[in-house]
Formats: structure tokens, C-alpha cells, sequence
């Protein structure tokens, strides 16, 4: 079984070799959804942003990265890649396909398809997974699009 500690270090290992300018945080309580992590920052859920793994109809992994009071519109997301349909991945595919678990998968650092809601710009700084469920990632939402070579677009509710 894989740590906590073992997810972060990769996690900060892909950032050092990449030069993906965040910082990596841990805490002692968990992080798995915004109000846990927000709790844990000392910040409010506004400066979240939640990475939503999903599946296309070709089986491929999309990650939809929204403001942590948003949600992601999944037909939106289909017709914006033009598929017939995206359904949200299991806790299981999810750490199958980023290598990280679900409460901790970070915006970037594995391969997938990452969409990025415009409203994440609104913010000069955001926290996102930081790779296990006790830490996150403090990061400009323009480094963030650097890190994944993402798409912008709207995807929220």
C-alpha cells in the first residue's frame, strides 16, 4: 500500500524537475474535499479549485479543474470535446489513471486532458490536491496552466 508521503514526494519530484513554481503543503488533518482543506489552510473554499477526473466514451481520462464552489457540467464537457458522452471516473480509475488517489489528485503531473474553468483565473492564487489527502498545492492559476497545458473553457454548472 502506497503512503501518503509516497504521493507527495512524487507529486513534488514532478514539480522540481518540471520547474512547476507552487508550494507543496501538509497538514496533520485531512483535505479531501474544499471544506476540509479550506479548514486546514485557513483560507475559504473560494480559493479552491477542485479537479474533477472524468472518463470520455473513448475511455480516455479528462480532468475538469473548477473554483471549489463550482461544479462541472458534464455534458458541457462532452460537447466541448466532442464526444458523445463523459461520465466521472471511481475512486478506482482515478488512481488507476493519475496515479494518485481521489481527495488528493493534483491539476497536473500525469496524462489526461485537462479543461480548466475560466472562473479559476477570477483568483491570483489557488490551492489544488496536493497528490495524498493531507496535502495541497498553493498555486497562480497561470502556473497551473502552464504545468498541465490545459484548455480554458467554461465548464461549470
Amino acid at each position: 500500500m502506497e503512503t501518503n508521503a509516497h504521493f507527495e514526494e512524487k507529486l513534488k519530484t514532478y514539480m522540481r524537475e518540471r520547474n512547476v513554481s507552487g508550494e507543496h503543503l501538509t497538514f496533520s488533518e485531512p483535505t479531501r474535499s474544499v471544506a476540509e482543506a479550506a479548514k486546514a489552510a485557513g483560507v475559504t473554499p473560494q480559493d479552491f479549485v477542485k479537479n474533477i477526473c472524468m472518463i470520455d466514451s473513448n475511455g480516455s481520462l479528462v480532468v475538469g479543474i473548477v473554483k471549489g464552489e463550482d461544479r462541472v457540467s458534464t455534458s458541457r464537457v462532452a460537447k466541448l470535446l466532442g464526444v458523445e458522452t463523459v461520465r466521472i471516473a471511481t475512486p478506482d480509475e482515478i488512481l488507476e489513471k493519475t496515479g494518485y488517489p481521489c481527495g488528493g489528485t493534483p491539476s497536473y503531473g500525469y496524462q489526461a486532458r485537462f479543461l480548466i474553468d475560466e472562473r479559476v483565473f477570477q483568483k491570483d492564487v489557488v490551492y489544488t490536491g496536493g497528490g495524498s489527502v493531507n496535502s495541497l498545492v498553493k498555486i497562480p492559476p497561470a502556473e497551473l496552466l502552464r504545468a498541465n497545458a490545459g484548455e480554458v473553457a467554461r465548464l461549470r454548472k
